[in-house]
């Protein structure tokens, strides 16, 4: 980008628009993913499925690394196993098992609940928080469900359909856990994260499906799940990360909750039909996107003293500390922020989580609180 460097009025006016718009393209990227998934993998086993998906993911955060990013440490890898085994072993395979027996454009929809249940998650174990208007944008995206349910009960095989989507919930849920686990994980390069998350995902799931003697696919197939791996899976959590590093878990799931209906657009173009209650699940589910970026969270705050490490730049307002000389653009190494308090307009992101005072939201709430951070 050229251009003079933004001052931190500018970069305090719209905080959470980087992280949204890395959090829309993840889930462009994810969301074309899921019919494609469904095409791809037709007759593959589900485990089989997914290990060839975090190949694919795999491959990228390899390739992709960065020496302007913190490293993954030894104190790392028992967060880094957790989120493969639910984020690269449960969940693909439980989307896989589901795809073949509901509709690519209900389940995609349906993949809206991950946005709900991350920002559940991220409520109870990290404290962000859910005003008026998200928690109203959680409720559109239930009754989206809801809705998708009972499109699917009513059609030929309901029984099997409604089936279909409960595992494609569940695969929801799986990589809302994954989303809250690895949330400490965000301060660190986003694709070392997804390289070795990939890599142990795939190895896993080759292992279930083995021993559970699966089927794989043929050449072009098994290409396919590769390379739609590679984008839907490994660029697309690499973009989560850096966007879940601005907003926080909860607000980064609920940009993501766009990523369904890329899906379902897709899955309609490949000739797929939806029924009215899809359709009208859909436009609600697109009324509560709406309501949660339109969200502006402002009042006073205090950061308390805290050292630690990730990727910064100096014109945030949040990093002030001396460099000779200073770098241009963002750089890491180990740095303290003193303590500071102030009034702008901010989400829980990795300088923002700091308790408020449920009863409201706005200036005249949550004054003077604690900076909260939290570690690997």
């Amino acid at each position: 980008m050229s251009g003079a460097p933004k001052t931190p009025a500018e970069h305090h006016a719209r905080p959470a628009l980087r992280g949204t718009l890395l959090a829309l393209a993840s889930a462009l990227a994810f969301g074309l993913a899921t019919p494609l998934v469904q095409r791809f993998g037709h007759g593959v086993g589900s485990f089989a499925t997914a290990a060839l998906l975090y190949t694919g993911a795999a491959v990228v955060g390899l390739v992709s690394q960065s020496k302007d990013e913190a490293k993954l440490q030894r104190a790392h890898l028992g967060r880094i196993f957790a989120v493969a085994v639910l984020g690269a072993v449960l969940a693909p395979a439980a989307l896989a098992w589901g795809l073949a027996r509901t509709s690519g454009t209900a389940a995609s929809l349906m993949l809206n609940l991950e946005a709900v249940f991350t920002l559940v998650l991220a409520r109870m174990f990290y404290g962000e928080h859910v005003g008026r208007r998200v928690a109203g944008a959680a409720a559109l995206l239930v009754a989206g469900g809801a809705l998708l349910v009972f499109d699917r009960g009513q059609s030929q095989g309901g029984v099997t359909h409604v089936i279909g989507l409960v595992a494609v919930a569940g695969a929801a849920l799986g990589w809302a856990m994954d989303n809250t686990v690895a949330k400490p994980l965000s301060a660190l390069d986003p694709a070392a994260v997804v390289a070795a998350k990939g890599a142990l995902g795939a190895m896993l799931s080759s292992c279930v499906a083995l021993a559970l003697g699966e089927a794989w696919p043929d050449t072009w197939p098994l290409l396919g799940l590769v390379l739609v791996g590679a984008t839907g899976y490994g660029l697309s959590l690499r973009l989560y990360l850096k966007a879940q590093r601005a907003l926080g878990a909860g607000r980064t799931a609920s940009v993501f909750a766009s990523a369904p209906f890329c899906g379902a657009l897709l899955a309609w173009a490949l000739g797929e039909p939806a029924g009215p209650y899809a359709i009208a699940a859909g436009g609600v589910m697109i009324l509560g996107l709406v309501l949660h970026v339109t969200e502006r969270h402002d009042h006073r705050h205090a950061h308390d003293p805290i050292e630690h490490e990730h990727a910064h730049r100096h014109d945030d307002a949040h990093h002030d500390h001396a460099h000779d000389p200073m770098p241009e653009g963002e750089h890491t190494h180990v740095h303290a922020h003193a303590r500071v308090e102030h009034t702008h307009p901010h989400v829980p992101d990795l300088h923002h989580g700091h308790a408020h005072d449920e009863g409201g939201e706005g200036p005249e709430h949550g004054h003077g609180h604690g900076h909260g951070h939290d570690t690997a």
